[in-house]
């Protein structure tokens, strides 16, 4: 053992605090707190722990140690969990999932806000409000807004004026505050109100605002603003008894069960809410050195909850573990009621946890045995990781192809129904690009397919993928966004990283896990977009190179080239044919010198 370590630790203070072991590169390799640095450090050299294949490989590979001291178990706790989530210490319990549940945000610092459905906070000057779940709830709230308040979720620069509003505006979904003279800052911000009340749940006070209003417009003879109002009022009224006959009594609890073989586990998390369970989240551990129970889920749930910030009154664990009662006043101070973490014994609540450990088994089942898994399963998390409003039932993707900024050729591929529908797929010789600009041949491609669809009034995908980058993506983004098209879903993946960006929140790249068959399905169309676009480049190459060859002989010009490839198909071909069969398609004299031609210099071509 490192005595340079046994040393630090011997010199510890009997103090609060967190203690970080480094590698020799200087990088957090595990993170750890204590009620007692000193005691707790120098527990890792002591003989009684030899055998502790965890810690051994650990020590083997610390260089250094570091200490921070704090006041109390509880800053310990959330200072540990903080530096986890920060470096993700390799010998420390991560949660490699990093799903969250979605938030509502409102940008009140906008001169028009609008609201998204989003899973990152940040302090950007934004209003956030949830977690929602089942997920899609946060997706009904932003269409009810839309649909009744007008506002909206692009994301049109609104700091300037605009020619003419996209389609949403023309179905009555948005205020049209691009287009100038379409609305008022006036009109836009009691739109913008109305939605902020019925976001913080006062709805009470938006149904007495809007009764307000309704007979201001009655008095000023405005009927048509009144009944604007007076609709308002009733869907804002029967949204509230929904909401209160959800609420009604029962159980809520957050209950987790697992399943675990080897470094192999997996773990499921039911959300209970007024007795029924409206929502469930998977993680898998694939590497775990050795399994301990206890501080398996003391670490796991420290990093669910800590940062979390609707927390339920119940949790329910499969295992109690040592420093639960610091976990659960640590969340009652953030709840600002008691939290409890149980461990059921007996009873309906311990019939529950052992219907999550039996769920928990099937996921490993499905992960980690390779069981096909249900193809709504996959649509669902495919939906859930790229925030779509449903699971996608139609997905098209764009590819670029060229050599050196030669023959450039896109394709579009499409996934239907659960299967790539060849009969959709299309080809696109690039017009508009003299030079290789992979952006530009991405934007003009886009621009092509989705004006056809609006000017045949056709319907849209619900995903539009694109193979590349933020750029490639930004590109896409420009050429919907010129046709008026803002609301398209869009997103697009990098090889090599197999990172997915989705448009709107570029800053928030979605890395799924390796083994997610929602990902499998998105690289398998990814994968047919790049294929079709290679075969018809390589196509339209070769075409060019053999109508070169052609050129070379006397009296053959392009048009006479291209109607001989076009008739009989390659060059292979017509070194084949007799000057009579040649004469089909040319005249006889040009006949006859082709079949020379090539009868003197075909072996060279």
């Amino acid at each position: 053992m490192n005595p340079t370590l046994t040393e630090k630790a011997e010199a510890l203070p009997a103090q609060p605090g967190v203690y970080v072991f480094k590698d020799e590169a200087g990088q957090p390799i595990y993170v750890g707190k204590a009620k007692s640095l000193r005691h707790r450090v120098r527990s890792y050299f002591q003989e009684s722990r030899l055998g502790d294949e965890k810690r051994d490989r650990m020590l083997e590979a610390a260089h250094d140690l570091e200490t921070i001291l704090v006041d109390n178990e509880h800053e310990a706790m959330a200072l540990e969990n903080n530096l986890i989530k920060q470096f993700k210490p390799r010998y420390n319990i991560l949660l490699r999932d990093d799903k969250t549940y979605p938030y509502i945000k409102l940008t009140a610092y906008e001169r028009f806000p609008r609201v998204y459905v989003t899973r990152r906070l940040k302090k950007d000057g934004s209003v956030y409000y949830g977690p929602y779940f089942p997920a899609n709830l946060a997706y009904r709230i932003v269409d009810f807004i839309h649909r009744h308040f007008l506002v909206p979720s692009c994301h049109v620069d609104l700091t300037r004026y605009h020619p003419r509003p996209c389609l949403q505006y023309y179905i009555k979904r948005c205020l049209g505050p691009c287009v100038e003279n379409l609305t008022t800052p006036e009109r836009y911000a009691e739109a913008g109100r109305d939605a902020r009340l019925l976001l913080e749940g006062r709805e009470s006070d938006l149904v007495r605002s809007l009764h307000d209003r309704m007979a201001e417009a009655s008095h000023q003879l405005e009927f048509e603003d009144a009944a604007r109002y007076r609709d308002q009022i009733q869907t804002v009224e029967e949204l509230r008894e929904r909401q209160k006959m959800a609420a009604y009594s029962g159980e809520e609890a957050d209950i987790l069960g697992f399943h675990q073989e080897g470094p192999l586990v997996a773990v499921n998390l039911f959300h209970l809410r007024g007795g029924r369970v409206l929502d469930r989240r998977e993680f898998f551990w694939e590497d775990l050195v050795e399994f301990n129970a206890r501080e398996f889920f003391s670490s796991l749930l420290k990093q669910i909850y800590l940062d979390q910030q609707y927390l339920p009154g119940e949790i329910h664990s499969p295992v109690d573990f040592d420093d639960r009662e610091i976990l659960e006043e640590l969340l009652a101070e953030k709840r600002g009621h008691p939290v409890h973490i149980l461990t059921p014994r007996a009873g309906r609540k311990r019939a529950l946890l052992e219907l999550v450990a039996r769920n928990a088994r099937h996921s490993f089942e499905r992960r980690f045995r390779i069981l096909k898994p249900h193809a709504r399963e996959v649509l669902e998390s495919l939906g859930e990781a790229l925030d779509l409003p449903q699971p996608p039932n139609r997905i098209e993707a764009f590819d670029v192809s060229h050599t050196q900024g030669t023959d450039i050729v896109a394709s579009m591929v499409v996934w239907e129904a659960g299967k790539m529908e060849k009969s959709g797929y299309r080809k696109f010789i690039i017009k508009g690009v003299p030079q290789n600009d992979d952006f530009a041949s991405m934007k003009e491609v886009v621009g092509r397919r989705y004006r056809r669809l609006q000017e045949e009034k056709k319907t849209f995908p619900d995903l539009v993928l694109i193979d590349g980058v933020v750029g490639q993506l930004h590109a896409a983004a420009a050429a919907l966004q010129d046709l008026g098209i803002i609301n398209q879903a869009l997103a697009s993946i990098a090889k090599r990283e197999e990172i997915l960006f989705v448009q709107g929140r570029e800053n928030e790249p979605i890395v799924l896990d390796h083994h997610s068959p929602a990902l499998r399905l998105i690289q398998q169309i990814r994968d047919e977009a790049h294929r079709f676009a290679v075969t018809f480049h390589r196509a339209r190459r070769a075409k060019r190179e053999v109508t070169t060859e052609l050129l070379q002989i006397p009296g053959v010009g392009e048009k006479t080239a291209r109607k001989l490839l076009s008739h009989f198909g390659s060059l292979s071909k017509l070194q084949a044919l007799s000057p009579e069969e040649l004469g089909q398609v040319v005249k006889p004299a040009q006949a006859r010198r082709i079949f020379e031609y090539l009868a003197q210099h075909g072996g060279g071509m």
